[in-house]
């Protein structure tokens, strides 16, 4: 998707089995020069919709969602780089603030762009949800790093952040947030048990519940209503599942040095 008339930037969209969303996500940023998204192994006919509304498809091997990001920065033909999901959209404030903000009028080097969390066909405006603010615009120059899950973007100088907001439609149903679950919490146990870190059953037992009591006490995810409390033990699941991969690991190793 390109246009000499459209706001110098490239967006770039990692996608695996996003048909159901990857249109309405690209309809958001026509706005934008460019878009490229990058698709390995979907099944579902990612690609061909992508492609069907003007975006450029990429299909190069990678292993982590960074990698993917990286490979679409990398063939970015514009100066500034929107990154998006599938599941986002791009507000008409958010796009006519991002369109300013890549004139450079400013002294930032990237910037955070808040999320509006969207669960099950709810905002969620408590719970820790409220706080999202992943770094999403910066110059083609800047590349993700190499971490399996919560990747991040290598920026030396200031990071400002926007206005207005991305609108996040997270897990349109509970089949996509436990599919997202058994892969997640796999990539995560993986990575520390690499980075040398072990753990035993109370971390298992005791850290799932600490997230629902904070999530859902503490930081007032009770205001969402059964939204919020669905959400805030989905939470806890998701915490004790990563945990209980990790120690099936330490486990495994320690049954390996007593052979």
């Amino acid at each position: 998707m390109t246009s000499t008339g459209r706001a110098p930037v490239t967006v770039v969209i990692a996608a695996h089995n996003e048909a159901a969303n990857i249109q309405a996500c690209l309809a958001s940023v026509s706005w934008a020069a460019e878009a490229i998204v990058v698709e390995n192994d979907s099944t579902d006919g990612t690609a061909f919709c992508a492609n069907e509304v003007g975006a450029t498809v990429i299909s190069p091997p990678f292993t982590t969602i960074g990698h993917a990001r990286n490979a679409g920065i990398a063939m970015a033909a514009h100066p500034w780089v929107l990154v998006l999901d599938a599941d986002e959209r791009c507000s008409p404030e958010l796009a006519d603030e991002l369109h300013e903000l890549a004139k450079g009028s400013h002294s930032f080097k990237a910037f955070r762009i808040p999320r509006r969390n969207f669960f099950l066909g709810r905002e969620i405006k408590h719970g820790g949800w409220e706080r999202d603010r992943p770094l999403r615009f910066f110059p083609r120059t800047l590349r993700y790093d190499d971490k399996k899950v919560h990747e991040g973007v290598r920026v030396e100088g200031a990071v400002g952040e926007t206005h207005c907001s991305l609108l996040h439609y997270t897990y349109a149903s509970l089949d996509a947030f436990f599919e997202k679950l058994s892969r997640y919490s796999r990539d995560w146990a993986e990575q520390n048990f690499a980075k040398g870190r072990r753990v035993g059953f109370w971390s298992v037992l005791l850290r799932g519940r600490l997230r629902f009591a904070s999530m859902y006490l503490l930081k007032l995810g009770f205001l969402d209503g059964a939204h919020g409390l669905i959400l805030a033990r989905l939470a806890e699941e998701s915490v004790m599942a990563k945990y209980a991969r990790l120690w099936e690991m330490t486990l495994a190793e320690r049954a390996e040095r007593v052979k």
